[in-house]
């Protein structure tokens, strides 16, 4: 899977937000991963860890006070340095597909659903007249679970569930060789949850395979849902306090040996299906991050060497990271 060229290539991508007062905001620090085509790389990580920021990074959706530095390499586009015009022209939608976090702030809310998806439809694709477009539209709505029947109602007059489908809807139309989904599965019930995750790999697979979309596709998902991650990621990527603190493949994520991170197998932990016991204490503030490595203080593996920042080794940031697979099968 990773022998594959990157559809998206992050380096050294930091966001900083300047507050009244000359206070920063460290939302993301020096975020390094890729996202191969064919592949399903899911972000995890607690609300608040940077997660969404990063989304937003990629999008050219910050407010007027953040601050990128490093690099974002979209095919041979560079996303940290392109302007709005590029953005609204060239990538939203057709190089980067988005599944929103808040769904309802992304529809149009005087106009129905159905007479959307058609502008999207007629915007994005070949597709051309008013039979087609309908017929478009409704296909569209399908892929993402989405009740034909509901297509005249306007957003207000759906559930939350309905809304994230629609806007999932909305964001496959244009088959964009990167789709980011932010929370997609927030208010849907398991099946549905299921349903949708199946689509969004399909869209990847799909792409993969070689449909004639005229290139190969990626998904980067962030989503708090883990049954949903370990359902179709190919690999794990796991934030805490803004840094990326370990990268691994989802197979021995979830399995034997597990993650190397003491907060990744602490999220682990957290889960009803396994130990059920919570993370002691809370993050860190961004703006007031120790020097060290931010979980110490939550961890039982701490010690004194953790006062100093841990670097991204291979695929852990962490002084005492539990043992890889290697060195287990070493020792059996």
């Amino acid at each position: 899977m990773t022998e594959r060229a990157p559809v998206l290539s992050v380096r050294g991508l930091s966001v900083r937000f300047l507050m009244p007062g000359g206070r920063r905001i460290a939302a993301v620090t020096d975020a390094h991963f890729d996202v191969a085509a064919g592949e399903c790389l899911a972000l995890i990580g607690e609300s608040g860890c940077g997660k969404s920021v990063l989304a937003s990074a990629l999008l050219g959706l910050l407010p007027g006070n953040a601050r990128t530095a490093g690099g974002a390499l979209l095919g041979d586009l560079d996303l940290l340095a392109a302007d709005e015009r590029t953005f609204a022209r060239t990538v939203r939608g057709r190089m980067i597909g988005l599944v929103p976090q808040s769904p309802a702030a992304h529809l149009t809310p005087v106009r129905t659903i159905r007479s959307q998806l058609e502008e999207t439809v007629a915007e994005l694709t070949a597709v051309r007249g008013r039979a087609a477009l309908r017929t478009a539209a409704e296909a569209a709505a399908e892929r993402a679970a989405f009740p034909v029947d509901h297509l005249d109602h306007h957003p207000h007059e759906l559930s939350g569930g309905l809304a994230q489908r629609a806007a999932t809807a909305l964001a496959l139309v244009g088959d964009a060789p990167l789709l980011l989904a932010d929370e997609p599965t927030t208010g849907l019930d398991r099946d549905l949850v299921d349903r949708t995750v199946d689509e969004l790999r399909r869209h990847v697979d799909n792409g993969a395979a070689g449909d004639g979309a005229g290139a190969d596709r990626a998904l980067l998902m962030i989503t708090h849902d883990l049954a949903a991650a370990e359902r179709i990621a190919d690999r794990i990527a796991v934030m805490y306090a803004g840094r990326i603190v370990e990268l691994a493949d989802a197979r021995d994520f979830f399995g034997t040996p597990g993650p190397r991170h003491p907060y990744s197998r602490g999220l682990l932990d957290a889960l009803p299906d396994r130990a059920f016991t919570p993370i002691p204490g809370l993050p860190p503030e961004l703006g007031a991050l120790p020097e060290g490595c931010a979980f110490a203080a939550r961890c039982d593996r701490a010690t004194d060497v953790c006062a100093a920042l841990p670097p991204l080794t291979a695929t852990v940031a962490c002084h005492h990271p539990h043992a890889a697979l290697t060195e287990a099968a070493d020792r059996a």
